[in-house]
């Protein structure tokens, strides 16, 4: 038999159960799938291309698993604001915040919203990225929420990437109501079942926050969502302690978000559910927050902790993995091996893919990255110093060293 593709001697990162790194393997790859790992003293088989990867890391293919990357406008302004000084509530009398993004996102065309989606996904791209999920949430109209997803939709086929898109209609309250719980009633009455026909989303997301949504609220939503076939993740506990990741991982949520203010009492009800703790430091980084997650406790219960960028034009503008792994390392502790399990296996079990993707074994999807270093904390130590080499999509090598 002649198979598609082998990469030999690489150095693997596997991220499979027993954190396997293997020198000098040989993955053998055909339609999409990765085959066989051998050694490199076995006699290797037919391929129609064998890529010599001289002894340098392999690892999965990384996964963003919290992105809001398609919007319109642009809101690089506020941050010179805020470095004036000005409160969130001041930015937003002053025309800012996230009705801004909303109101620029509904009168963006569906061509607009996509090109400049596209660039940031390509940048993405280039530190190594190969799966993103991709929330709706400035539109809270349903008109331009499914614009968004449909944006999704199209991007998922036109882009050598993997995209999954999530509903986060509850992420803010729109101008146009005035009662938090009525806007709920209608995402719940209006917006959900039309979403279920439509098959744009297997998730529904929701802010729960003082400044979001409440934990009843939340609640009221998941049921009906979950009742209609959706999967649920949660942003919670990013500025005070709202009860929101407890209750979301009750009801099997794949993920809650955010953290910061996480209560560790709530932390073995996330555990007793496989609910991932999905932490985004560039946020916290970016807003200047001094409290960190539980980030020993979420370890000493063994549960699982993904790291994504939360790319978006108000808290976290930032789009490159190896940028939040080092914040991850710096700020909240987590080794370099730990962070590297954020933005592979453990991002995968946030998304509900890990059956397919994540880690580098037989009969997983053929998703990897050759890096042009031999450890993996070369990567996170100097993370402005861009060490991909090339990209393995759906077993397919990337025609360039960059997109």
């Amino acid at each position: 038999m002649i198979y598609d593709l082998i990469i030999k001697n690489a150095k693997v990162l596997s991220f499979d159960d027993k954190d396997s790194i293997i020198n000098h393997a040989n993955v053998i790859i055909d339609d999409g799938v990765i085959i066989d790992i051998m050694q490199s003293t076995e006699k290797l088989p037919q391929a129609r291309k064998v890529l010599d990867h001289q002894g340098r890391l392999l690892t999965p293919g990384l996964i963003d698993c919290h992105t809001h990357i398609i919007y319109g406008g642009n809101r690089a302004h506020e941050f010179e604001m805020r470095l004036q000084g000005k409160s969130y509530q001041e930015i937003a009398n002053a025309g800012g915040g996230i009705l801004s993004t909303v109101k620029a996102t509904r009168e963006a065309s569906f061509e607009a919203l996509f090109s400049s989606a596209k660039e940031r996904l390509t940048q993405m791209q280039q530190f190594g990225t190969t799966t993103c999920e991709i929330k709706s949430g400035y539109g809270l109209d349903f008109d331009t929420e499914i614009k968004m997803l449909k944006v999704a939709k199209a991007l998922n086929t036109q882009l050598d990437l993997n995209i999954i898109p999530s509903f986060l209609a509850a992420h803010a309250l729109p101008p146009e109501y005035q009662s938090k719980d009525a806007y709920i009633d209608h995402i719940i009455d209006h917006m959900l079942p039309k979403l279920a026909e439509l098959n744009l989303c297997q998730f529904v997301d929701g802010f729960c926050e003082t400044i979001g949504f409440s934990a009843n609220q939340i609640q009221r939503l998941f049921q009906r969502a979950q009742a209609l076939g959706f999967k649920l993740k949660l942003h919670a506990e990013q500025l005070s302690n709202q009860k929101g990741a407890a209750l979301a991982a009750s009801m099997n949520a794949y993920s809650v978000d955010h953290l910061e203010y996480l209560s560790e009492e709530d932390i073995p009800t996330l555990k007793a559910h496989n609910t991932v703790a999905v932490l985004l430091p560039g946020a916290y980084y970016f807003l200047k927050e001094t409290k960190k997650p539980p980030v020993e406790a979420l370890l000493s219960t063994g549960v699982d902790i993904a790291i994504a960028t939360d790319a978006n034009p108000g808290s976290s503008p930032f789009l490159s993995l190896p940028l939040m792994m080092n914040m991850a390392c710096t700020f909240f502790n987590l080794t370099p091996y730990d962070a590297f399990k954020g933005v592979t296996i453990n991002a995968a079990k946030a998304l509900d893919i890990d059956r397919a993707h994540g880690s580098i074994e037989v009969g997983k999807k053929a998703d990897m990255i050759l890096w042009n270093c031999h450890h993996y904390n070369e990567i996170i130590y100097n993370a402005t110093y861009n060490y991909r080499e090339t990209t393995v999509l759906n077993g397919v090598l990337s025609a360039d060293p960059y997109p």
